[in-house]
């Protein structure tokens, strides 16, 4: 069994904001467990989760959903703490004229999806995911993204930081890192007026990159920021026959993953990432990994279950991509877990035979 890990001063802080007080159970990288010490009491805890939603007819026709209210119980049965909610809020606005206001359908179906998360005991980040608008329109979509945010933030007012912020996934491309700095600190600015220690999650740019860190200008008074990055490294196993990626990607097919050097990489990576977030005091979450369903399944449950013990062994919480469709942990159409991708990111979860 690997030694305990000695995080600092800083680290230790910062893991009292993500868990409550009693003893959390970490796993290295070998797959063996680490008893961490009981943590102080804390507001929030947000744990292990899983990205839903993003691509459900829900948000067009509540009646047709694929998404049921019985799947929030049997995500928080399976061992899940926290939902991140993937929201594609600009083709549900009104026009400039009357400021970009939500349909009032629109609110209904977030309605029912926040308050049946809370009501089965789940933490839920709002994801505004509208990354490829703001990120090829930056300007022209600037006015959406900040009155987005200030509806959410009238909306949240009286909730518990149970619901969480997260100002935008994945900026790239025209939002570069420059841009990005101004965009989230006017949302920030937008936020704070109603919601002073709402938890908000913000990311680097080019599609939260864990190298690019650095490149983030964030309000050292805030200690109410978490930093999100996104892991799917190396592209060519995890994206590997995805259809909306490159045609190399697209056609590649049979790559495996799980060598030495392959794990080295990615603890390499965490420990920057944890590193930086000692050196600026900020929590590190890691809200998106994952493999594609057309990877070999044995390669893609190690690389699952390597990316996810490591994640842990950093003291970061993780939201993996996603319920269902593509990365899938849930076979929505035979009504069933993936029990071998839930298996190792929830080692010893209740619903497993």
């Amino acid at each position: 069994m690997n030694s305990f890990i000695k995080f600092s001063a800083v680290i230790t802080a910062c893991a009292a904001f993500l868990f409550s007080a009693h003893t959390e159970t970490a796993f290295a990288a070998d797959g063996d467990s680490l008893q961490l010490a009981p943590m102080t009491p804390a507001p929030l805890e947000l744990g292990r989760g899983v990205n839903v939603l993003g691509y459900d007819p829900i948000w067009n026709n509540f009646e047709q959903r694929r998404f049921k209210a019985e799947y929030f119980t049997r995500i928080k049965e399976a061992g899940f703490d926290h939902l991140r909610l993937n929201i594609h809020p600009f083709r549900h606005q009104l026009g400039a004229d009357e400021g970009y206001r939500m349909k009032d359908e629109w609110y209904q179906t977030l309605d029912w999806i926040v308050d049946n998360a809370l009501r089965n005991d789940l933490k839920i980040i709002l994801d505004l995911h509208e990354y490829n608008a703001m990120s090829e329109d930056p300007e022209g979509n600037r006015e959406r993204f900040l009155s987005f945010w200030r509806q959410m933030s009238d909306k949240f007012t009286s909730y518990s930081n149970r619901v969480v912020f997260e100002l935008l996934n994945e900026p790239h491309d025209k939002l570069d890192a420059k841009l990005w700095n101004v965009y989230a600190k006017d949302a920030l600015a937008v936020i704070r007026e109603k919601n002073p220690e709402r938890p908000v999650i913000i990311g680097a740019t080019q599609w939260n990159s864990i190298n690019l860190l650095h490149t983030l200008e964030l309000p050292a008074d805030d200690p109410n920021i978490l930093v999100t990055v996104h892991y799917y490294k190396p592209m060519r196993f995890t994206h590997q026959g995805a259809s909306w990626v490159g045609e190399e990607l697209r056609n590649t097919s049979g790559v495996t993953w799980g060598t030495d050097e392959e794990k080295a990489a990615v603890v390499k990576d965490f420990e920057e990432a944890r590193k930086w977030g000692v050196d600026n005091n900020r929590i590190v979450y890691l809200g998106e990994f994952g493999a594609y369903d057309k990877a070999p399944t044995e390669s893609r449950v190690t690389y699952t279950d390597y990316v996810c013990r490591t994640c842990e062994k950093m003291g970061w919480s993780w939201g993996y991509w996603q319920f269902d469709s593509d990365f899938i942990v849930f076979d929505v159409k035979n009504d069933k877990w993936v029990e071998p991708i839930l298996g190792v990111l929830i080692p010893n979860s209740p619903v497993l035979k």
